[in-house]
């Protein structure tokens, strides 16, 4: 069996951070049940430009490989009521909402325990479902400007950047896989259920780490770095060779000493101007141009052919297309295929989730409803009841059901 094949989550979720965090949990086993409101389309990321076709788009591709979906409109009282025949026999309720959603629509543990009293409400929200700012919609852009990742990311000179990658929002969804996670142990081991209040906003905030930690206790000042410099080791940072970039970083003593050696610059490793950390960094306008010339007069390649086997810390600075083809990206088999019906062969990025031998498994993202029979059936329904659940509306009207 697969680590997580004996969970099954229901799972109302949208767009990418809610999708990301639960993909791993799919990718390791766990039976994800894509509720899908279809009064809306479902998904909105099924709509995604520019490389979608009608509701098949490759950014719902990306975070919604090995799920199923169902159909389900819970404003009614008929699809109520299949939700919770769903709640009964799940280990978890997954959902990235507005803060004030959970609640409002009956999904938290207090909505639910009577149901299933070991069931987990995992519910990741932009600020959370308690503070001033619960009920606002959150997005990665945004909480990168409030949590003061955009104040200290791009050039001096330059305006506030943003991470050129969502990492709110997919961090967000880590958390919110491991808040599930462990509130399913503790649900196994006691037999109580409970909610996991996660917000993108407290994951940014935490993501400060050390620089919240030397303000709030030295008042330390971040400013934004030249070169995306270290804001403590020098050097560490991007330099620019003959032919493109590479980043060198010396983060102990030893690959400074070997670093100077395979530059062939051995007398700026007894420079009393850069014998240790502490100095380096307070000459650090000395050390940089002269570093910053040597690097320039050969190109990436000569550079990393004398820094990797000198044991000193290096990459090249790639584009996406190189990322992707580099051999150990290859050797790791982190690029992965799936068959589809539109677009025939899917490949993308595999889950850095693993757990033992056995290789994972992928398959496609469902297309909307597809799952109808396995999940409805699953409920022990007759079809006279089936009927009458449509009827009601509880899947969505025949226009907008699918």
């Amino acid at each position: 069996m697969r680590p997580l094949e004996d969970v099954r989550i229901i799972s109302l979720e949208q767009y990418g951070a809610g999708p990301f965090g639960s993909v791993h949990l799919a990718d390791l086993g766990a039976d994800v049940i894509k509720i899908e409101d279809p009064s809306v389309g479902g998904d909105v990321g099924r709509y995604v430009p520019p490389y979608n076709q009608g509701e098949d788009s490759l950014f719902f591709e990306t975070f919604n490989r090995n799920k199923r979906s169902l159909s389900l409109d819970l404003s009614t009282p008929a699809g109520r009521s299949v939700f919770e025949d769903l709640v009964r026999g799940a280990d978890a309720v997954y959902s990235n909402l507005r803060g004030d959603v959970p609640k409002k629509i009956g999904i938290t543990y207090d909505d639910l325990k009577h149901l299933n009293p070991a069931i987990v409400c995992c519910s990741l929200t932009g600020f959370g479902m308690t503070g001033p700012r619960a009920k606002e919609p959150g997005y990665d852009y945004i909480l990168q400007g409030l949590a003061g990742w955009m104040d200290v990311t791009g050039d001096p000179d330059g305006p506030p950047t943003k991470s050129g990658l969502s990492l709110v929002d997919y961090s967000g969804g880590f958390v919110a896989a491991i808040s599930l996670l462990s509130g399913l142990h503790a649900a196994r081991r006691d037999g109580v259920g409970g909610d996991c209040d996660v917000s993108l906003y407290d994951t940014a905030m935490s993501l400060l780490t050390y620089p919240a930690t030397w303000h709030l206790n030295a008042g330390f000042e971040p400013v934004r770095t030249k070169n995306s410099a270290h804001p403590s080791l020098v050097p560490f940072q991007a330099f620019e060779a003959s032919d493109g970039w590479l980043v060198v970083g010396c983060a102990k003593e030893k690959f400074w000493e070997r670093l100077v050696i395979a530059i062939g610059r051995p007398e700026l490793g007894a420079d009393p101007r850069f014998t240790s950390f502490a100095l380096r960094g307070t000459n650090q306008g000395e050390l940089l141009p002269i570093l910053e010339e040597v690097f320039a007069t050969a190109s990436v390649d000569h550079w990393l052919s004398l820094l990797g086997p000198a044991g000193v810390p290096s990459g090249p600075i790639n584009d996406i297309a190189h990322a992707l083809t580099e051999p150990h990206t290859l050797a790791r088999n982190l690029i992965v295929e799936t068959s589809h019906p539109v677009y025939d062969t899917i490949r993308q990025v595999a889950s850095p989730v693993n757990f033992g031998a056995e290789k994972p498994q992928y398959r496609r993202a469902p297309q909307r409803n597809e799952h109808f029979d396995e999940v409805v059936g699953s409920l022990g329904y007759d079809a006279q009841h089936i009927e009458k659940l449509t009827a009601e509306g509880a899947f969505g009207t025949s226009e907008v059901r699918a």
